[in-house]
């Protein structure tokens, strides 16, 4: 004789699908929406001001929800512990470089020639940043520019202030009193970069979200702050479209720039020093532009 089988009413699997239904119901969409709700804390204050300033709440909720925006305070704490006396500059005046830079020179000679005779500024100088800036266009960076700008504009706050405190290594720390200086002068800086950063992007019609640069918010190929990408650059191009990342466009709009701080055919050396020192303040970097000048004239 078989034994009788164990059997489970109808009525309990009905009970159990709803159950289960109703518990993944309240569940998060995916792991990404979680992580989304986290991140834009820090940014909530930040987007507010964007508001007031005039920016439509629909571009910046379709800007800052994306996963790809995020609060980056290990990121940016580089820009409170970057040293320009460390860097070497030496690397740019080596024999192998200044063939790179003439060789360079050569591929782009007619947009060179052309930027100028229109501009007034040598070719070699805007070579010699060129390839400081960028490494004659092959290291551009590839950090997002809006997280950058986003999270320095952030630490106005007090909250966000402190996180990136705690985000600087102990042993690269400066004293608390000269980072909230620091962070004050920057945070305002970074406000301004950014809400140029979003007014460059529509007019030219490109994605913010996707635009990379160094770890100070620079982009391109001239590495322009985009405050100088939305007032000094230049089609170098004729496509109608200003793109920094683009060699032609990036040559004509670091001639315009230093046109724009007093270059001319007939500068000194001295008067030379000072315009060069506006693209970069660092001694180091505008006597290194000046050695890879005269190298490529050579």
């Amino acid at each position: 004789m078989k034994p009788a089988l164990f059997t489970i009413p109808p009525q309990f699997f009905l009970k159990m699908v709803v159950v289960l239904f109703l518990f993944f119901s309240f569940l998060p969409a995916g792991g990404a929406s979680e992580k989304q709700t986290t991140e834009t804390i820090e940014f909530q204050e930040l987007i507010k001001r964007l508001e007031a300033d005039g920016f439509p709440r629909e571009q910046l909720q379709g800007i800052f929800a994306s996963p790809k925006v995020h609060f980056d305070p290990k990121g940016v704490s580089l820009f409170f512990v970057h040293s320009e006396s460390s860097l070497d500059y030496d690397q740019f005046i080596s024999k192998k470089s200044i063939q790179n830079a003439a060789q360079y020179m050569e591929k782009h000679k007619k947009d060179l020639e052309r930027a100028q005779k229109k501009y007034g500024v040598d070719k070699t100088i805007i070579t010699a940043i060129i390839l400081v800036e960028t490494r004659l266009g092959t290291y551009l960076g590839n950090r997002a520019v809006i997280n950058t700008l986003s999270t320095m504009a952030a630490i106005a706050d007090e909250k966000e202030r402190e996180t990136l405190w705690n985000a600087i290594s102990d042993s690269r720390k400066m004293t608390r009193k000269k980072f909230d200086k620091k962070a004050d002068r920057k945070s305002k800086w970074a406000y301004k970069e950014l809400k140029a950063l979003l007014t460059y992007a529509a007019r030219e019609k490109q994605d913010p979200v996707e635009i990379t640069g160094s770890y100070a918010g620079a982009m391109g190929i001239a590495q322009f702050m985009p405050s100088n990408a939305l007032t000094l650059a230049k089609d170098g191009n004729g496509d109608g479209e200003v793109d920094l990342f683009t060699h032609a466009d990036a040559i004509h709009s670091i001639a315009n720039y230093l046109k724009n701080f007093g270059w001319d055919p007939s500068v000194t050396r001295q008067q030379a020093h000072k315009i060069l020192y506006k693209y970069n303040h660092s001694n180091y970097y505008v006597d290194t532009l000046l050695k890879i000048s005269d190298r490529l004239k050579g």
